[in-house]
């Protein structure tokens, strides 16, 4: 029996795209227009593309209860990701579905991202590169990162990965997490602090967190207050743990050394595509469109992961450890 599985993403490889076809899918990728991304889709676009679809991998379109209801033999939404705050996880399980992400799949490359940026703000190649444009090669001099005090905000597999990249810098890291994996931080040579603690002393201050209630705008106007002077910001998970408006004030007023942002509040709120472009326009913010994870080999990793995951449901099984977020059958 041909199962249709429908791709809502670019950068989809041929080998993802074999191993759906060896296992009886019939793959369908949709042409998305330049600039576009399946979360600019209607939920009547999305349904006529969904159309007899037994699989879907997506990218950021919102997966609501109305869409899901409206394709009753969807069976499986596989995200090419890790977040899945867009997915509607009460309505998969009510409607008997299944939700997966692509756990493992873009860790390395979101923690090499996290990484760059933080030398790329650190040593100020943006201004540095612009000066010289501009014909000046006077030298500014940044900070470095070796051995420097890091505050790593979330310990999943991402934190975790920043960490083990970050004992080859020598750096003094600081924890914050609401699980604690005490064999795991010995190991680690990494010490748990609180909130607090992690603003005062961290040198640079890395975001890994997921997008819940609970931390929406973790980093808010009096969490940037608490910050060390002069200390670096990095956001590579989601733009709603930080305060776009108050992290620019906090660059404009000097207390901070710079920003690395691949994540802005603008890409959920176009309210917000001002303050964005604010943060683009100063030479101490280095940015990146939501590109962490998309290197070459994290894209060819994470669409295995997801086209794994929808062969196992359509077969009757389960994914892998870790990539299921809802359950519903």
């Amino acid at each position: 029996m041909i199962r249709r599985v429908v791709v809502t993403q670019r950068f989809f490889d041929d080998a993802a795209r074999a191993y759906l076809e060896e296992n009886g899918c019939e793959v369908a990728v949709a042409d998305l227009p330049p600039g576009k991304g399946d979360g600019d889709y209607t939920q009547a676009e999305l349904e006529a593309l969904l159309a007899g679809a037994a699989g879907w991998i997506v990218g950021h379109a919102r997966v609501t209860r109305p869409l899901l209801a409206a394709l009753p033999g969807l069976q499986i939404v596989s995200r090419r990701g890790v977040g899945y705050e867009r997915v509607d996880l009460e309505a998969v399980r009510e409607l008997g579905k299944v939700a997966a992400i692509a756990a493992g799949g873009n860790d390395a490359s979101v923690a090499d991202h996290t990484i760059a940026l933080m030398l790329a703000v650190g040593r100020r190649f943006r201004e540095s590169q612009a000066a010289m444009q501009a014909g000046t090669w006077s030298i500014l001099t940044g900070s470095d990162l070796y051995r420097k005090t890091v505050g790593v905000v979330g310990a999943g597999r991402i934190g975790r990965s920043v960490v083990q990249r970050l004992s080859g810098f020598e750096a003094q890291v600081l924890v914050h997490s609401p699980r604690r994996d005490e064999t795991w931080a010995r190991a680690a040579g990494v010490a748990y602090a609180d909130l607090p603690t992690l603003l005062a002393q961290s040198d640079y201050l890395t975001l890994h967190a997921p997008l819940t209630a609970e931390t929406r705008f973790l980093i808010d106007e009096r969490a940037l207050a608490a910050m060390k002077p002069g200390a670096i910001l990095i956001n590579t998970a989601r733009g709603g743990l930080v305060d776009d408006r108050a992290l620019l004030a906090a660059l404009e007023s000097g207390r901070l050394g710079g920003a690395g942002l691949d994540t802005f509040m603008s890409e959920s709120d176009p309210d917000w595509a001002a303050v964005t472009q604010a943060l683009l326009a100063r030479g101490d913010v280095v940015a990146s469109p939501h590109a962490a994870a998309s290197s070459r080999e994290g894209l060819e990793r994470t669409n295995m992961v997801a086209a794994r995951s929808v062969v196992a449901v359509l077969d009757g099984g389960d994914p892998a450890a870790g990539c299921v977020v809802a359950d519903g059958r």
